[in-house]
């Protein structure tokens, strides 16, 4: 898993990926955080961090749209599927490598709250506390990109699905105010990524919206699992049909 980890996090910064991802993100945050903040006076980030939650729905896919369907496309991953490294190692490796570059754009951030003390007082618990719920809400999305990514062989594919997938749960709860159906909005509403990170802009720290990201990202990355798990074993099963004959 640390091999697979080192060895994605460094293809990141080899190619203009890695940096884009973190140089957009650090950009439009740091537009917001001068309207925002700096020409308006406001002194909490809460409200600038969750003006920058839609880019994510967009660079995320970009950071996580090579992740399994280039390897698969040059048929590099059958190396990996047929090693003796599990497909949940391989799977962590991979999402924790692409987590970390995120991480990095978080930290960042993160300097920001300091900064304005040079001006006055500060609202520090709201904005980091609305930081660590942008730093789950991406996390979520990174790994909904990696099963997205794990679906096609298509880099385009892969990232107009996890367009998509990102969208409806950035826009679920517009989507279902205009069901009249209570029952189906319920369960409409279990894909609503953005309703427990506007518990985090308020300042707190909500149990269960942090256990919904972490859930979310349990759920795609078993799916991930279980998507190349397929793939592995239909691999087997062509080199034991061929090694019969």
């Amino acid at each position: 898993m640390i091999a697979v980890f080192k060895r994605d996090f460094r293809s990141l910064f080899t190619n203009v990926v890695g940096w884009l991802f973190v140089g957009i993100n650090l950009a439009v945050y740091g537009l917001y955080f001068f309207a925002y903040n700096i020409s308006r006076g406001i002194p909490s980030t809460a409200n600038t961090i969750y003006g920058v939650t839609f880019l994510l729905l967009i660079t995320v896919p970009i950071l996580t749209m090579r992740a399994l369907s280039e390897e698969r496309k040059n048929h590099v991953d059958q190396l990996l599927l047929t090693s003796p490294l599990s497909v949940g190692k391989m799977v962590v490796g991979k999402f924790l490598a692409l987590a970390s570059c995120f991480t990095l754009v978080v930290l960042a951030m993160g300097i920001s709250p300091l900064f304005l003390r040079l001006f006055g007082k500060v609202a520090l618990k709201e904005s980091y506390t609305a930081l660590l719920g942008y730093w789950l809400y991406g996390l979520s999305c990174i790994a909904i990109g990696v099963f997205m990514s794990s679906l096609t062989e298509s880099q385009m594919i892969a990232a107009i699905l996890a367009i998509a997938v990102l969208f409806l749960g950035y826009m679920m709860t517009a989507i279902t105010s205009l069901f009249n159906n209570k029952i189906l909005s319920q369960v409409l509403n279990i894909y609503d990524l953005n309703t427990p990170f506007q518990n985090f802009e308020s300042g707190i720290i909500d149990i269960s919206s942090t256990v919904y990201y972490l859930s979310v990202i349990v759920v795609a990355l078993f799916l991930t699992m279980q998507v190349i798990q397929k793939r592995r074993w239909t691999i087997s099963s062509k080199h034991l049909t061929t090694g019969a004959f």
